[in-house]
């Protein structure tokens, strides 16, 4: 999470797993693509400064944040990766579609990790102002797909600790 006191990017490089055995998937929305688009150039570096090979990263999108679930849940069945990587935007607007867009995505993803046999990982913003989407997406604040990619590498670490 982002606040004035932390920044999304900001992390121990020490403290995070090599990922060069780890698949991802990235499923990422094309609605605010200028943002999700920053998000996945962002989570896509980070990943790769992990030592993730090209060929163990998929990536995938869908028309909207909304769609996320759909296809996080369909990256887990017909796939193999290890973690998803879910990544969108809502801009708060003039009507409450935004209330029902981002309740429904963030219950829809926590489903999935409550249930399924990988974690999937929370990307979506959810802000009042393109401004602050800006912010969050490679500007003052960092880039939540940054933080999306150390969160991956460290739940897929987690989760095989657990299996050994």
């Amino acid at each position: 999470m982002s606040t004035a006191y932390h920044n999304l990017s900001d992390y121990d490089f020490h403290s995070v797993p090599d990922a060069g055995n780890m698949k991802f998937g990235i499923v990422v929305s094309e609605w605010n693509f200028n943002i999700t688009g920053a998000l996945l150039e962002g989570a896509l570096s980070t990943l790769k400064k992990h030592g993730a090979k090209d060929g163990n990263i998929l990536v995938q999108t869908v028309p909207g944040s909304f769609e996320l679930t759909f296809g996080a849940s369909q990256m887990m069945q017909y796939s193999n990766v290890d973690a998803v990587i879910a990544l969108g935007c809502v801009v708060r607007g003039d009507t409450p579609h935004f209330d029902y867009v981002c309740a429904g995505t963030t219950q829809g993803i926590a489903q999935l990790n409550a249930n399924g046999r990988i974690p999937v990982i929370y990307g979506l913003l959810t802000t009042n102002t393109m401004q602050q989407a800006e912010d969050r997406a490679g500007g003052r604040l960092g880039n939540k797909g940054d933080e999306c990619a150390i969160t991956a590498i460290k739940m897929i670490d987690f989760a095989w600790s657990l299996k050994k």
